[in-house]
């Protein structure tokens, strides 16, 4: 294949990321966990410290210095969720007679892709292109709880080009550049009071998209063989965005500042064919509050709706996982996860009844050659302890209606990833060149 050939596939595979991004919110909140369907099998344990492969410099860029020569990676997951909601008390009642939301979750699909490419033996480039953020909810349109919820999206594009610098045996250190879209699409009904039980009550939003940048840090420590560390740092992006108000056609301006990540990982090599990997991950998903909605006219507080209200609390991640590899065709993988969700029955909302939950999670690799392989893996996410709404005064999301409602959620995704190594795998690269003067 010619170089050209070469570059343009690799830039195929990022561009087909970046048209299709979209997805539901399976990270916590609306954030994006299905970045790697390799780390995916085990719940993403160990993805920080490398057990992602290439697609690891998602959590933890330093972690190319594990991989060798021109490799690309094309994953996507499909995301197949169901929620429904069950009104069990409104004030006024007359609410909960339009009745319950239907399935609000909407089936997506979250791609991603990844290029590593090994300089020397110190020094790698790469890129990362997908969808940190992503959420689609959109219950029937007369229900219960239409007051606060009718259609909510919401879609975002980063492209991550990546260094990484091995600075000796046991440690590399890894920075990255993040350019990320942002649109957020917001709607509920209205009526001639807050709380009016119309079933004709019209919808009204907001609508507005931005672009901003961020970075990410990381770095790996290999103590011993077999046994590797990585930490990875993901940076807050603030997203201004700008759009409309679209019942009344008024321009808006918000400010969103999206959370910074810290991801954690450990992996061990038990034997030749089997390893172990563990993830702890925390977001600051509290610094996003309630994002402030300006008339993008006079620079007031937007009447109609001058908050969006999140109020979130801190998310974290746990998981365990292991990976054994039957023969040099198949290695086969499985792990168990826990989300403490930023979301509970204080900012509980029906746009995202988001709640704690399990990730049970499995997956394989077939290698076709030296330098082609293929991955699958599957989870099944099930929510755990309390999933009620209840929104009544003092609740962010509170508009004049009391809306009491049970969830009833559960997760399926399903995720598949191509892996080429372009260069000669028996070929080894250069050290760098050293000159004397």
């Amino acid at each position: 294949m010619s170089r050209f050939n070469r570059h343009l596939s690799l830039a195929a595979i990022s561009l087909a990321a970046l048209i299709a991004a979209q997805g539901g919110a399976q990270a916590g909140a609306f954030g994006l966990r299905e970045q790697s369907t390799t780390a995916q099998g085990m719940s993403f344990a160990g993805a920080a410290s490398g057990s992602g492969d290439v697609s690891s410099m998602y959590w933890n860029p330093a972690t190319m210095t594990f991989q060798f020569g021109l490799q690309a990676e094309a994953h996507v997951a499909a995301v197949i969720p169901r929620s429904e909601i069950s009104p069990t008390f409104t004030l006024p009642a007359g609410l909960s007679a339009l009745g319950g939301s239907g399935d609000i979750g909407l089936d997506a699909v979250v791609p991603s892709s990844y290029v590593s490419y090994q300089i020397n033996d110190r020094l790698w480039v790469g890129l990362a292109t997908g969808a940190p953020y992503g959420l689609a909810t959109k219950p029937n349109y007369i229900w219960g709880g239409q007051l606060y919820a009718r259609t909510t999206s919401v879609f975002s594009l980063e492209a991550q080009p990546t260094i990484a610098y091995k600075v000796n045996d046991w440690l590399s250190v890894g920075a990255g550049i993040r350019a990320q879209y942002l649109k957020v699409r917001y709607f509920s009904a209205i009526g001639p009071s807050p709380v009016f039980p119309s079933p004709f009550a019209p919808s009204a939003g907001l609508e507005g998209d931005s672009w901003g940048i961020g970075y990410s840090l990381g770095a790996t420590l290999t103590p011993a063989a077999g046994t590797s560390i990585g930490i990875g740092f993901r940076s807050a992006v603030q997203q201004d965005l700008e759009g409309e108000f679209q019942y009344a056609g008024v321009p808006i301006k918000s400010r969103v500042v999206l959370p910074e990540s810290v991801s954690v990982g450990i992996s061990q090599q038990v034997t030749d064919a089997f390893s172990l990997h563990g993830t702890v991950e925390w977001t600051n998903w509290s610094r996003l509050g309630s994002p402030r909605v300006y008339n993008g006219l006079t620079g007031t507080l937007l009447a109609a709706s001058p908050t969006l209200p999140l109020e979130y609390n801190d998310g974290w991640f746990f998981s365990v996982g292991g990976e054994y590899t039957i023969n040099p065709a198949w290695t086969v993988r499985a792990g168990v996860g826990y989300e403490i969700s930023p979301i509970d029955v204080e900012n509980r909302s029906p746009r995202l009844p988001d709640s704690d939950r399990v990730w049970l999670s499995l997956g394989a690799t077939y290698n076709w050659s030296e330098q082609l392989s293929f991955d699958v893996a599957y989870s099944h996410l099930f929510t755990v302890g309390n999933t009620d709404i209840d929104i009544r005064p003092g609740h962010p999301s509170f508009r004049g209606a009391v809306f009491a409602a049970d969830v009833d959620a559960s997760v399926d995704i399903i995720s598949a990833s191509v892996k080429y190594r372009w260069d000669n795998p028996a070929k080894a690269i250069p050290a760098p060149i050293v000159r004397k003067y």
